[in-house]
């Protein structure tokens, strides 16, 4: 697992970060992380799970769950964890 380096982050990456946990503690608990990690191009901190989804957050916002479909090379954004959880069914299927 990578870690998260948080003296590099920013007051809103701090609030980010806390978005991102409490989402994870309240909707995935239980689910491998894969890594912690801020990318600094797109601004989201996030947590990508071994399931293949992601809890990110930039500038404190709420959370978006986000999938990579490798077959497409498309990235796909929700709202809610079960979303992002019936949609990878459907990729996985």
């Amino acid at each position: 697992m990578q870690n998260l380096d948080l003296s590099k982050l920013g007051s809103s990456d701090l609030l980010s970060l806390e978005v991102v946990i409490r989402e994870y503690n309240n909707n995935a608990r239980g689910e491998e992380i894969m890594e912690t990690g801020f990318n600094t191009e797109s601004g989201y901190v996030y947590i990508a799970l071994e399931n293949g989804i992601q809890i990110a957050s930039s500038f404190g916002q709420d959370v978006e769950y986000i999938i990579f479909d490798a077959e497409s090379g498309d990235e796909h954004f929700f709202e809610t964890y079960t979303e992002a959880l019936d949609r990878q069914f459907e990729i996985w299927a």
